[in-house]
């Protein structure tokens, strides 16, 4: 199932680079070959996964996606970029109208903090709390690689224990971060044409971490045996440094790397898979919000059940067309899913009279609306709220996008080199910030919380920076369009 990772050469900044084969009269091919490959499949991975019917005019960018590329080097970028998502969000406006706005019981002014992975470049972050630690985090994301490394295919997740600064503004590695030791995995065999540069990946791509009922794990995407690029899942725990006598030893699944899989047919790139847990403790796999939602019970070999939305799809359907975001233009526009999911009981902690039960009790997650004009994506954040119990029909989803405090509002958005004058002077797109994780903020929590428990959102910002805020869940909930009597 794994294949041994490549010989690694040590560099400066502490982070392995793959070793080129010799001698030197071959290195050349073979990195024009990989090049080729790599530049050649850029421009197809949105075109045949993302938006199937766009022409090349409009493939859209590879935002969050980790063979996207920084412009710059390492150097000076990092304290630059951070400096530009600074300036970009410097004064909130009133954002009501539009969005349900967020902001944070804990930072000085209420807006996001900023997430230091000791000056490394990351994306795609995920928080979860220690669970020893008081007032400690671990925070993990997407190595990000600066333009001079085009010729690699290696790839990684940071990890590192996390505190507040003194400000209150910036969640940052204790220590130096360390590579998360996922194994590259075989497979790719069904990267075939326009995709074949699939198949030279090695390692982890946007990974989430997240707290499932009994034990952390994390998902992320490699080289599948079903498809071309698929979902792998492992224990959280195996891959840190747990605390021993903190349930190490407890198996809850997934001890080693495992594939999901799910019901016919696949995509050649499957991403954005979250997990769900019923009442009971049963896993289960969420594939697709929209057009229609696709989910299976999961068994612990990681092969699934048939497909269980026919059950609710009646139901669902009216409540998708009643609320959901309207795509105004399919080539350019589109819905899907991004962050994990949490239990929440609609009670709050604090009354003695709340207690946890099927009726009270959904699950909570976050998907976007995505659109892509002028070579700039824009995400509209919506949480959905579905039953927990079969058949897990939709409960209500949000009628207005959510708003971070501290996010770059119209005009603030990365401007595109490729602008023309006309369009530099009507620019009004706001920043592109994605979520990619929720998670309890309190240690001890782990799956489910009320709505007075605060939560973490993580999320990057312009495929350069990593940020996060932390909000009273029931803050999530306002202003959500309820499904009635349906389901």
């Amino acid at each position: 199932m794994f294949e041994c990772l490549p010989m690694f050469t040590p560099l400066s900044n502490g982070l392995p680079k793959l070793m080129l084969a010799k001698p030197v009269k071959r290195v050349l091919p073979l990195v024009g070959i990989v090049l080729l490959l790599v530049l050649s499949g850029f421009q197809v991975y949105h075109r045949h996964v993302v938006y199937p019917f766009s022409t090349p005019a409009s493939v859209p960018s590879l935002n969050h996606d980790p063979f996207s590329r920084l412009k710059s080097s390492d150097g000076q970028q990092y304290g630059d970029l951070h400096q530009q998502n600074n300036d970009a969000s410097s004064h909130d406006e009133d954002m009501s109208a539009t969005h349900v706005q967020l902001f944070s019981p804990s930072t000085p002014d209420g807006r996001l903090f900023h997430i230091d992975f000791a000056g490394r470049l990351a994306i795609n972050p995920s928080i979860i709390p220690h669970p020893e630690r008081p007032h400690t985090w671990i925070i993990t994301a997407q190595l990000h690689k600066s333009s001079d490394q085009k010729s690699s295919v290696w790839f990684a997740e940071l990890v590192c224990d996390a505190t507040f600064d003194q400000t209150g503004r910036t969640l940052a590695c204790s220590e130096s971060p360390l590579i998360l030791p996922i194994a590259a995995t075989i497979g790719g065999s069904d990267c075939v044409g326009d995709l074949a540069y699939f198949s030279l990946n090695i390692g982890p791509h946007d990974a989430r971490v997240f707290y499932g009922p009994k034990a952390p794990y994390t998902l992320y995407g490699s080289n599948s045996e079903f498809t071309c690029f698929g979902q792998w899942i492992l224990d959280f725990r195996r891959l840190v440094d747990w605390p021993a006598h903190m349930d190490l030893l407890s198996d809850y699944g997934f001890r080693r790397a495992t594939e999901l899989q799910r019901p016919s047919p696949y995509g050649a790139i499957e991403k954005n898979w979250f997990l769900f847990w019923d009442t009971w403790g049963q896993p289960y796999v969420h594939y697709d919000v929209a057009p229609t939602r696709v989910f299976a019970r999961l068994e612990r070999d990681g092969s699934v059940g048939s497909d269980l939305s026919p059950l609710t799809a009646d139901a669902d359907m009216q409540c998708l067309q009643r609320y959901l975001p309207p795509i105004q233009q399919p080539n350019m526009e589109s819905i899907h899913q991004a962050t994990n999911s949490l239990a929440i009981t609609l009670c709050h902690r604090a009354d003695p009279q709340c207690q946890v039960n099927e009726e009270n009790t959904y699950i909570l997650t976050i998907f976007h609306h995505k659109s892509f004009y002028s070579f700039h994506s824009v995400y509209e954040p919506y949480a959905m709220l579905f039953r927990q119990t079969p058949p897990f029909a939709i409960h209500g989803l949000s009628t207005k996008p959510l708003w971070i405090s501290g996010r770059g509002a119209f005009g603030k958005g990365k401007k595109p080199d490729t602008l023309t004058p006309d369009q530099l002077r009507t620019w009004n797109q706001t920043e592109m910030l994605y979520i990619t994780a929720i998670s309890w903020k309190t240690q001890g929590l782990k799956y489910q919380g009320y709505l007075d428990d605060l939560l973490f959102i993580a999320f990057g910002r312009e495929d350069s920076d990593t940020g996060g805020i932390d909000v009273v869940a029931g803050d999530l909930l306002k202003e959500m369009g309820f499904c009635g009597g349906m389901g």
